[in-house]
């Protein structure tokens, strides 16, 4: 079964054991073989027979004292800090397109027009990337631009409707992302294959329900945005698609582990930024609705 996320659904993620991880030994130090694995994704482009070629360090020495190689030097192989680093990075440019284009579009239809725009440009610049086998820091920066622009027209609209709204909706993106990092760190969630099974065919199921819906209210047979309206079933409809944002997170959190335990090369850590800037705008525009109808009750 693939990978929920794009980003990773061509990655060198295989499966092992019914967990995530690359299709080969990790690095000593690492994850053991049988505990980590990826039910999401197949094949592993890098992988070489006869083991992991990012595992192997001709200069390791015995640990005399328990018959283990120590950690190998991991030049090259991707680690938290690029991961983190290249996360700031692109949420960062996101971050500023937004700025700049709340602070320089006024509302108007020219502006919505334009992150109309974007956001198809930001699109198809995902969909690139998600079909390359390597990364592209460019692909990926520029997604995060055209993002942001369109992040920053969609939210001065919300403010200038409901005050506060953007600011509301990313305290409430930063509360959901940091609350489910803490559960899955804390053990409380494992990422199985059947956990994968479960959440995935929910999510499917969930989109699929959202464009028929769409297509009821293009076609004038629901009204008011029927299933994403600004009532109380909008808000549910809301909620449940957050708790699926928080669903993808532990796939990407779950992907980094890995990547990481495994040996995946440093490159990957643009990947694994990408999946996350994807997950974490799908989370801030649900919670950003989602506070929009909950002030509209007032």
């Amino acid at each position: 079964m693939r990978s929920s996320n794009p980003v990773f659904s061509r990655r060198g993620f295989s499966r092992d054991n019914g967990y995530a991880g690359f299709n080969t030994a990790p690095q000593a130090g690492g994850a053991p073989v049988g505990t980590q694995g990826n039910p999401y994704a197949q094949g592993n482009p890098y992988a070489q027979q006869g083991g992991n070629p990012y595992a192997q360090n001709p200069y390791a020495q015995q640990d005399l004292q328990h018959g283990a190689p120590q950690a190998p030097v991991t030049t090259g192989r991707m680690t938290m800090d690029d991961v983190v680093m290249r996360s700031a990075m692109t949420l960062g440019t996101a971050a500023v397109g937004a700025i700049l284009a709340w602070t320089l579009l006024p509302v108007s239809s020219t502006s919505y027009g334009l992150a109309v725009g974007s956001a198809i440009v930001a699109f198809v610049l995902a969909i690139v990337q998600s079909f390359k086998r390597k990364a592209s820091p460019a692909l990926i920066i520029g997604y995060a631009a055209f993002e942001g622009v369109f992040l920053g027209v969609i939210s001065e609209m919300f403010n200038s409707r409901w005050s506060g709204a953007p600011f509301q909706a990313v305290l409430g993106t930063m509360a959901v992302s940091g609350a489910t990092l803490l559960i899955y760190r804390a053990g409380w969630i494992r990422v199985t294959a059947r956990y994968a099974r479960i959440g995935m065919a929910i999510a499917i199921a969930f989109v699929l329900v959202l464009a028929v819906n769409l297509l009821l209210v293009a076609f004038g047979v629901a009204e008011d945005g029927g299933l994403r309206s600004m009532g109380p079933l909008g808000a549910i409809v809301g909620i449940i698609a957050i708790i699926l944002g928080a669903f993808f997170l532990t796939l990407d959190f779950k992907q980094i582990e890995d990547g990481i335990a495994y040996g995946a090369p440093r490159e990957e850590a643009w990947l694994a930024a990408f999946g996350l800037t994807l997950t974490l705008v799908w989370i801030y525009l649900e919670m950003l609705r989602l506070v929009a109808i909950f002030s509209s009750s007032d």
